[in-house]
């Protein structure tokens, strides 16, 4: 029987192992189950394919050549809320600590059920999912944050009568915020608004534009990280 194709909203799920046969087996078997698959066999590959591509969830092995699963997801934890599923051979608690520590989502351990894998993989998701961008009724014509305004329709940022100069990507990112009115903006939705689909360059981008807006960037006061979800600037209604 031909495989039936995969739905444009299937969840797309990045493999890192070293194992061929995980790789394999795992790509088959959520292929099979409605899922997106690439696969990666080691943390550098696994970086240059989400150079590229979003993810919605990564499934990690612990041991591998080079860098371990445990660095990378702690890297990768440092500018991405990404869910992340690990898989090892080791059993010991002191081994699932290290890697709960590193904020994974779920730890399993080799050699596993596929069908468990697969629950796993179903209520991670379904617990991490982002709530849908909060459309209001009426896109407001501009908004207050701290000492600023922000012109929604003419992509204008003013410090009192002191026009601020922003890149075309920070307008972009300040319009989908402030059209939200306060409530917080899934980082996808903020990666779908211009040419660079990418999450990982959103958090680059909220983070030039915090330089431009706050007192205190490493303290943020007006652009906010709601952890897990996205970005919320906060607004004065």
């Amino acid at each position: 029987m031909a495989r039936q194709p995969l739905a444009d909203e299937a969840p797309h799920i990045l493999v890192v192992d070293d194992d061929d046969r995980i790789r394999s087996l795992l790509s088959r078997f959520l292929s099979t189950n409605g899922y997106r698959v690439s696969t990666a066999d080691t943390a550098a590959e696994a970086r240059a394919r989400m150079a590229g591509l979003v993810f919605d969830m990564i499934i990690l092995d612990v041991m591998m050549p080079g860098e371990s699963g445990i660095t990378f997801a702690k890297g990768l934890r440092q500018t991405s809320a990404i869910p992340i599923l690990m898989l090892t051979a080791r059993a010991e608690i002191e081994d699932r600590l290290a890697g709960l520590s590193t904020g994974v989502d779920d730890y399993l351990t080799k050699p596993f059920d596929p069908r468990e894998l697969l629950l796993r993989v179903s209520s991670i998701l379904r617990r991490t999912a982002a709530p849908p961008p909060v459309k209001p009724e009426s896109e407001p014509e501009s908004v207050r944050f701290g000492p600023y305004t922000y012109h929604l329709s003419r992509g204008e940022l003013r410090l009192g009568e002191e026009h601020q100069r922003l890149t075309e990507r920070e307008r972009e990112i300040l319009r989908v915020l402030a059209a939200a009115n306060g409530e917080t903006v899934p980082r996808e939705a903020l990666a779908e608004q211009g040419s660079a689909s990418n999450e990982r360059t959103i958090d680059v981008q909220i983070n030039r534009l915090r330089r431009k807006i706050e007192e205190d960037p490493g303290n943020p006061i007006h652009l906010q990280t709601v952890r897990g979800v996205g970005y919320r600037l906060v607004v004065e209604r």
